[in-house]
């Protein structure tokens, strides 16, 4: 078992080389499915076809780390600890697989809406610019009030003590992805959101939150965070909107955690 220090710079290091390859993937997965749907293929097809090849890979990876062995001549106690943190490794693995070959629908047809957007012709620019009425300022989002109102939901929630980033700067980037004509009424609509989905919010909270095995190896950090349900709205609402904000200030590998365990309707990740 490790003894060494926990180093920021050497985790933010290995974040930020994660990130990276989640990026390369992210661009890969929109290359293959164009390359299935110019041969025909259709878009429940393609997912099924890339969620066999990722848990695929992640079965390699269970295979590499189950075949691992202790250093040469470890003490008895020593290749205990190992074997048992291999096990616990590869069966975290084994479940990651099998997620990863079942919830895969929905991303074909986002690529395919991605790329038609992309392929829109730019508008011609008008002869003479048209006379518009001001419709006056858009309604301010006051991330205060938006936080309490977050807050009123305790069973999403992580215990105030087990909670991360209090500086409030994934809550900015997340309500930065809520369009203009969204911000009146928008604390209403977050309410109605997070209480239809309670279940699955606290399924979240329990299996991937703060004291959880999987937060314990440092990822999921955003769960049971208030502002998390700020995220996990607009990337049903807006995905496309919300990615494009946070590529623009943060790393991804926060919101691509969140984005796996929340399971949305159109996935931009993994």
């Amino acid at each position: 078992m490790s003894t060494e220090q926990y180093d920021p710079v050497a985790y933010g290091q290995e974040l930020a080389a994660v990130s990276h390859h989640q990026t390369e993937a992210t661009s890969a997965r929109f290359v293959v499915f164009q390359a299935l749907a110019a041969v025909g293929i259709g878009h429940e097809q393609a997912d099924d076809i890339v969620a066999a090849l990722e848990a695929g890979a992640v079965a390699s990876a269970h295979t590499w780390i189950s075949e691992s062995s202790p250093p040469h001549g470890a003490e008895p106690r020593f290749e205990d600890g190992w074997f048992a943190g291999v096990r616990d490794v590869a069966s975290h693995l084994r479940r990651i697989a099998d997620t990863t070959a079942t919830t895969g629908r929905g991303r074909a047809a986002s690529s395919a809406m991605l790329l038609a957007h992309l392929q829109q012709p730019a508008s011609p620019a008008p002869q003479e610019d048209p006379v518009e009425e001001d419709p006056g300022p858009a309604p301010v989002l006051d991330s205060k009030d938006v936080l309490a109102a977050a807050e009123r939901f305790p069973w999403a929630l992580a215990a105030p003590a087990a909670r991360h980033w209090p500086d409030g700067e994934f809550l900015d980037v997340a309500l930065s992805a809520v369009r203009a004509e969204e911000r009146e009424g928008y604390i209403e609509r977050l309410e109605a959101f997070v209480e239809q989905h309670r279940p699955r919010l606290e399924e979240m909270l329990r299996t991937h939150g703060p004291g959880s095995k999987p937060a314990s190896h440092g990822r999921y950090a955003l769960i049971g965070q208030p502002e998390t349900l700020v995220i996990v709205e607009r990337m049903e609402s807006a995905p496309f909107l919300l990615r494009g904000q946070w590529e623009k200030e943060l790393e991804t590998v926060f919101l691509d955690d969140l984005e796996f365990v929340w399971g949305p309707r159109i996935r931009l990740s993994w």
